[in-house]
């Protein structure tokens, strides 16, 4: 990877080979050589010319008028999220190399960590965990802080049989990545986990190549725990004040419900466990 990638290029590049030419409208003769469309076929749906878009796929040109970027949003099909993530793209000036750096809790979060009565933990922009609460560890040893959830997702068996269907869950999760990092593709982290995760599992090379993009929000997430069977759970994930991306994820049953009571019963059993709490 080098010091200034061509994001841009990437995208487009990325984004055009996922829209087939029936989607965009284009009549197929005899066998196509590339999947999705070609570079020439989205400039004449974008209202372009094929050399200037071959300069923004080569990097050669990174900052296209409003205009034309909305004209590549509309021909790739682009929903709100990736559309806001490509601007990012095109307006995005030269940085300096980034240091490493460390992120932390802050003290008035870590206190809530541990009062909350719910699974949850805090989690980085390059989702690492850095901070949990017992009830979440016992929802998932994983959850621990030290651990990440990108490697343990895509890397971790028992992880994968977490969820009842690994493959979505790991799509979603790696999109969410990718809107965390924006253009903050120089940082050393960032360098070290995705290098790291293409070459150990093949699915996060094939979803990586996507360029996915999708806020890390709020959601229903199913999982099959070892003990419990099957517990449906609403996540919650709430953006740490002060902090660079560092947010607070929480999961909570429906009142009442079957998962409330399951909720209930590994409580009991993580406050019973030594270094448990009743907070």
């Amino acid at each position: 990877m080098t010091d200034d990638p061509n994001l841009l290029g990437a995208f487009l590049r990325a984004r055009r080979e996922l829209v087939t030419p029936e989607h965009a409208g284009i009549p197929v003769h005899g066998v196509r050589r590339v999947p999705g469309l070609r570079r020439e076929e989205v400039a004449m749906l974008a209202g372009i010319s094929a050399d200037y878009y071959l300069r923004l796929e080569r990097g050669r040109d990174r900052h296209p008028s409003l205009q034309v970027l909305e004209s590549l949003a509309a021909v790739l099909h682009l929903d709100d999220d990736m559309r806001e993530y490509l601007f990012g793209l095109a307006a995005d000036k030269p940085r300096r190399r980034r240091r490493a750096r460390r992120e932390t809790v802050p003290a008035g979060t870590a206190k809530l960590l541990a009062m909350l009565p719910f699974p949850a933990f805090v989690e980085g922009r390059y989702l690492d965990v850095l901070a949990a609460n017992p009830l979440a560890t016992a929802l998932s040893p994983r959850l621990t802080a030290g651990a990440n959830r990108l490697r343990d997702v895509f890397l971790d068996p028992e992880e994968q049989e977490m969820f009842q269907d690994w493959e979505t869950a790991a799509a979603y999760l790696i999109a969410g990545f990718r809107q965390a990092v924006g253009t903050g593709t120089d940082d050393p982290r960032f360098i070290e986990l995705v290098g790291e995760l293409t070459l150990a599992s093949p699915l996060f090379q094939k979803l990586w190549a996507r360029h996915d993009v999708r806020p890390r929000m709020s959601g229903t997430v199913r999982f099959v725990h070892p003990q419990l069977g099957e517990i449906t759970l609403n996540r919650e994930k709430y953006l740490v004040a002060g902090t660079e991306g560092v947010m607070l994820v929480v999961y909570h049953p429906e009142a009442g419900s079957e998962h409330a009571g399951k909720l209930s019963l590994l409580a009991s059993a993580a406050l019973s466990r030594p270094g448990g709490n009743a907070s």
